[in-house]
C-alpha cells in the first residue's frame, strides 16, 4: 500500500500523518503527478480559504490531475469542498467531482461551526461505525446534500458531512481528529 497526501500548501498534514501512523500506515507528502498517480490511496486535505487553495492547485497542475485519478481518493474538509462544483467562498469554481454547491452558513449562526456533531452515515466508509457517532468539524461553508450523500449532519440546516461518487470520497469532518470513529473511517478508506 502506498498512501499519498496531496501537498498543495492547504492542509492539516501532520495530524493526518499521525492518524495514519497510528493505523500502521506511512504516508508520503507530494505534489508530483507521477507519485500521486502511482499511489494506492490519495488523501486530499484542506484547511484554509477556497480561492487561494484553488490557485495553488492550478499553479501546480493538480486541478486537472485530481479528477482523473482512478484509485480511492479521500477529500477532507476544504478538500471535499473543492471537489464540488462551486463554493461561495471566494466565488470559486471547484473540481466538479461532486455535483453540488458549497454555501455559507447563515449569519444568525455562530460561525464557524466548530466542535463535535453527530453524523448519520452509510456505505463502506462507515462500516463498523454506529449511527449518530460524533465527529469533529470546523467550517463556515458546507456542501448541500445531493445524490452523492453518504453522511448527513445538521447545524440549523442539514448538510453533507460525507460524499461518495465512484472512487472519490469526501468528509466535511476531520477523521484524523475524531478519535476512535475517525480512526475506523480512515481504516475503512485504506481497506478500499
Amino acid at each position: 500500500m502506498s498512501v499519498v497526501i496531496v501537498d498543495y500548501g492547504a492542509g492539516n498534514i501532520q495530524s493526518i500523518r499521525f492518524a495514519l501512523a497510528r493505523l500502521g500506515t506511512t504516508a508520503v507528502l507530494s505534489d508530483d503527478a507521477a507519485v500521486i498517480k502511482a499511489a494506492s490511496h490519495v488523501i486530499f486535505p484542506g484547511v484554509g480559504e477556497a480561492s487561494s487553495a484553488m490557485e495553488k492547485l492550478r499553479a501546480s497542475g493538480l486541478e486537472t490531475l485530481i479528477p482523473t485519478l482512478t484509485q480511492p481518493v479521500l477529500g477532507i474538509c476544504l478538500g471535499m469542498q473543492l471537489m464540488c462544483n462551486h463554493t461561495e467562498e471566494g466565488n470559486t469554481e471547484g473540481l466538479k467531482i461532486f455535483d453540488t454547491e458549497v454555501v455559507r452558513f447563515t449569519t444568525e449562526l455562530n460561525v464557524p461551526h466548530m466542535g463535535w456533531n453527530t453524523v448519520q452515515g452509510k456505505g463502506v466508509l462507515f462500516d463498523g461505525i454506529p449511527q449518530n457517532s460524533h465527529f469533529y468539524l470546523v467550517h463556515s461553508f458546507y456542501a448541500m446534500p445531493n445524490e452523492d450523500l453518504i453522511g448527513a449532519c445538521t447545524y440549523a440546516v442539514p448538510f453533507a458531512a460525507a460524499l461518495a461518487k465512484d472512487n472519490f470520497y469526501g468528509t466535511q469532518f476531520h477523521p484524523e481528529k475524531s478519535g476512535a470513529v475517525g480512526a475506523q473511517l480512515l481504516k475503512n478508506f485504506l481497506a478500499l
